[in-house]
């Protein structure tokens, strides 16, 4: 085999998280067949440190940036943000898993693995520049989450929300790949990097070819992140699956999806921004108006907080829109404040529903400020980010999406946005008055105390939202630093 084929010792380092998360995912598979049932609680400690490994060797790698593997694997600082990103929320995954698995009676090694396989998948997604590498991130990443969101065999809702999570996942796998193909056939490459030379020379592909490819790419995308319209399945995944799976799989896997949306739409199909951005501008409204105002109608906290996402996935969409630098680290550090933000407040409902999820309607809130203001005043944080409060982290996330629409003269996108952030404003509002001005519901006379994992989960995501929100420069600065040029 020429030398040109062998990889270099330093591009085996750029991709040593992946490496990582592989190596231990398949050790903690190994070590559930061998371990007896009282010895299983290894198990999280375990995954916890391989994470803790796989931060360490992304912040490592980063020291090497760079191209790997003939330019499919890129290490920068766009991938970096996205990698640490990803990897924090599978660690605070498993914290808030722990106490779920035992209550529930399923504390076997088979989620964690799941759990460092789905990162796995997402980190290398970030890390991607090439559409075949993005395709195997993402299907890495979406078959372990069609399996989390339907972990527990015996719950009927487990089972419908695994199925339609992965009927309508493999129907939205089947247009991006014709996407890829289509664009393969246009230019003859799925470098992200060449497509974009290609799209810029005086022979480049016409627009109508260009144009569906972009648009099928876009459909599996959309899948991703839930924009309207293909978020459809969110809020019955979401509402189904364990509750610590619906916070990983809001935030994590959306995380990533946007970092290969961001990178290849304003990498490869830059040359054509002006083509797609009316499109995108339509559906980043669209989501914001269905999220929101679906969100008003629903009793039930897991269901609010999906069509919740669904909003906010719109809002970053924004950021898209706006095709800028500004607008890439604007979108980066919202993603970065909307994970904790969202991921806490879905612990404080894994804590508050107990077994069986028994207690997810927003009625059964009612006194939580009462039996456990700890809690309640946590929940209040969350809530407060996620309507852009100042002092928290989605302040300054939406203060930035729209600063970056208006300077890129989207003025009624800003517009309709902050409207729409305050009709949000209203629901988050109505789980805060439940808390705080209802008396005690019956299901809070036998709330039991949080357990240890759990509280580091909910009371670390309300530290790094109040971080954000205080100290935005440091994240701000750096996802500045690593916006696509």
């Amino acid at each position: 085999m020429p030398d040109s084929f062998i990889p270099a010792g330093v591009e085996y380092f750029r991709i040593l998280p992946e490496i990582i998360l592989t190596i231990a995912g398949v050790f903690i598979m190994f070590l559930e067949a061998v371990l007896k049932d009282r010895q299983k609680f290894i198990l999280a400690p375990i995954t916890l440190c391989s994470l803790a490994a796989a931060l360490a060797g992304a912040i490592a790698a980063y020291t090497a940036p760079g191209p790997a593997f003939h330019d499919m694997i890129v290490v920068d600082g766009f991938a970096t943000f996205f990698r640490v990103l990803v990897i924090a929320v599978g660690f605070l995954a498993v914290l808030a898993s722990a106490d779920y698995l035992r209550r529930e009676n399923a504390e076997v090694g088979e989620f964690f693995a799941l759990i460092l396989f789905s990162v796995a998948g997402q980190s290398l997604m970030a890390a991607s520049n090439e559409l075949i590498m993005i395709f195997i991130g993402l299907e890495i990443s979406s078959i372990a989450s069609y399996i989390l969101a339907g972990y527990l065999r015996d719950d009927k809702r487990n089972n419908e929300s695994a199925l339609k999570y992965f009927l309508l996942g493999s129907f939205a796998t089947a247009f991006l790949l014709f996407g890829i193909a289509w664009i393969y056939g246009a230019t003859g490459t799925t470098q992200l990097d060449e497509i974009r030379r290609a799209l810029m020379m005086s022979g480049a592909p016409p627009i109508t070819i260009v144009g569906v490819a972009a648009a099928l790419m876009f459909v599996g995308f959309g899948f991703k992140i839930s924009a309207a319209p293909f978020q459809v399945w969110a809020p019955d995944v979401y509402q189904g699956a364990p509750a610590p799976v619906s916070a990983f799989l809001s935030v994590g896997p959306k995380a990533a999806a946007f970092a290969i949306l961001i990178r290849t739409y304003l990498t490869a199909f830059g040359p054509v921004a002006t083509d797609w951005a009316p499109f995108v501008w339509v559906c980043a409204l669209a989501t914001m108006i269905v999220g929101n105002f679906a969100a008003i109608q629903q009793s039930n906290i897991k269901r609010l907080l999906a069509y919740s996402s669904i909003a906010h996935a719109g809002y970053v969409l924004v950021a898209v829109t706006a095709h800028s630098e500004i607008g890439s680290a604007a979108a980066m550090f919202y993603l970065a404040a909307y994970a904790f933000t969202n991921f806490g407040a879905f612990a404080v409902v894994t804590y508050v529903a107990r077994k069986h999820e028994q207690y997810t309607k927003i009625d059964d809130f009612a006194g939580l400020s009462q039996r456990h203001p700890a809690m309640a005043a946590m929940l209040t944080i969350f809530l407060l980010s996620l309507i852009g409060v100042p002092l928290t982290g989605g302040f300054f996330g939406k203060f930035y999406i729209f600063k970056a629409a208006l300077d890129s003269n989207l003025v009624w996108l800003t517009v309709l946005g902050l409207l729409n952030s305050a009709v949000a404003a209203y629901y988050y509002l109505r789980v805060l008055v439940v808390m705080y001005m209802k008396p005690p519901a019956e299901s809070m006379e036998a709330l039991p105390p949080p357990g240890a994992a759990l509280s580091i989960a909910v009371y670390g995501s309300a530290i790094a939202t109040l971080i954000l929100g205080i100290f935005p420069s440091f994240v701000l600065d750096f996802a500045t630093r690593a916006a696509l040029k």
